[in-house]
């Protein structure tokens, strides 16, 4: 009864995350997929804006959750951003991602930062067997990072961040001698960031970041059954065009790639698809970091298909108001998000307001994305607008 009521919540959870797991198609073999997949929403209307573009864009009060290095060379003292995020909205209505950031710079060439996402998966209806309900239950799932971030040089800065991430899908439940409980894991964070742009803040910016670099994550006492977390790596670049004192233009690209190891191909015979199974689950955490540069059953060229691909520009006038879009691509055979964004920002002294909307595209196919024609938003308050240098903070 309890075995049919975890299969249950399984199925719940992976509607739910059904954002990472590709709508499946023939060629479409091998997702890779990872627990606490929260992780990877964009947790900022601003970025939400440009398809996700966020590793060398003009630091704000969100850049902790992306490219720590950035923080350093916000032109503020201090800022703060809280973004509601609806998730599902067209199905449900208690399903979303709330997240806080924030920094403060101790002299001009340190800072520390620290940020909160909170997942609430709403509220889940046990049953058993044969349909019958038993309880409900409200999975929820978060991740607090704290971060130290220091200027290297005048245009370049490194931070360093500690994550603890927590997720209680079942807590509680158990199963034919299986206990369920919450998972936890802790993992680490890195960013670089250069700011190559002249003292009229025209040129390039390029960032490099790992993030969720930890352990795996377990929700029940077997060893065996410990799962992936969303261990990333990304790099991008935006170059920034000042027109004249009130008009400037930024448009850039980021990568990203999940060092998260393929999951093998099922070949049909048991005792090979066990031994590839035990292989891909048991690596050591740092092995399958490497590993997934060049595990892929296709090889090099399936490699490349697991990179995501966003670009994104915003346009800014007298640093107050912004008009953003953007692109974001995965592959077909890798999970096959396309979609369009638009956003813009509004600032005002210390307060500024950001809107972004997604807008799916692609053929039939496409994997739908719970936050089609969502418009989720962020509050900024900026400890010091006069000073600001843009309309992001």
């Amino acid at each position: 009864m309890m075995k049919s009521t975890a299969l249950k919540l399984t199925a719940t959870i992976l509607l739910i995350t059904g954002f990472f797991v590709s709508a499946f198609s023939q060629s479409q073999i091998n997702v890779v997929t990872t627990a606490v997949p929260f992780l990877r929403i964009s947790p900022d209307a601003r970025a939400g804006g440009m398809g996700d573009l966020s590793l060398a864009t003009d630091p704000d009060a969100s850049s902790s959750y992306f490219n720590l290095g950035k923080v350093p060379f916000n032109a503020s003292p201090g800022g703060v951003n809280l973004t509601y995020t609806p998730w599902l909205k067209q199905l449900v209505n208690d399903v979303y991602l709330a997240s806080a950031a924030g920094y403060y710079k101790m002299d001009e060439n340190s800072a520390i930062s620290a940020n909160l996402r909170y997942f609430s998966l709403g509220s889940i209806q046990f049953t058993d067997a044969y349909g019958n309900n038993l309880s409900t239950a409200n999975p929820r799932e978060f991740g607090v990072n704290v971060g130290y971030s220091r200027k290297i040089s005048d245009k370049t800065a490194l931070g360093i961040g500690l994550e603890y991430i927590y997720s209680n899908l079942a807590g509680g439940y158990s199963s034919n001698g299986t206990s369920y409980k919450a998972g936890t894991a802790v993992a680490g964070n890195l960013g670089l960031y250069h700011d190559g742009k002249n003292e009229a803040g025209q040129g390039w910016a390029w960032g490099l970041a790992l993030s969720n670099l930890g352990s795996r994550i377990a929700y029940t006492n077997n060893a065996d059954q410990k799962d992936y977390i969303p261990a990333n790596i990304g790099i991008g670049t935006t170059y920034t065009k000042v027109f004249d004192e009130s008009n400037k233009i930024s448009f850039g690209v980021d990568l990203n790639k999940l060092l998260v190891p393929t999951p093998p191909v099922v070949t049909g015979n048991g005792a090979v698809d066990t031994a590839n199974y035990n292989k891909y689950h048991n690596q050591s955490v740092i092995g399958s970091w490497f590993s997934s540069f060049g595990d892929a059953p296709g090889g090099f060229s399936e490699e490349l298909k697991e990179v995501q691909a966003s670009i994104g520009v915003e346009y800014t006038y007298n640093n107050q108001f912004s008009l953003r879009g953007g692109y974001f691509y995965e592959d077909k055979t890798k999970g096959n998000r396309r979609y369009f964004t638009t956003g813009i920002g509004i600032k005002y002294n210390i307060f500024g307001l950001n809107f972004s909307y997604l807008i799916p595209t692609g053929g039939a196919g496409a994997t739908q994305n719970p936050l089609s024609n969502t418009l989720r938003f962020s509050l900024v308050f900026d400890f010091n607008g006069e000073g600001a240098s843009n309309t992001n903070q």
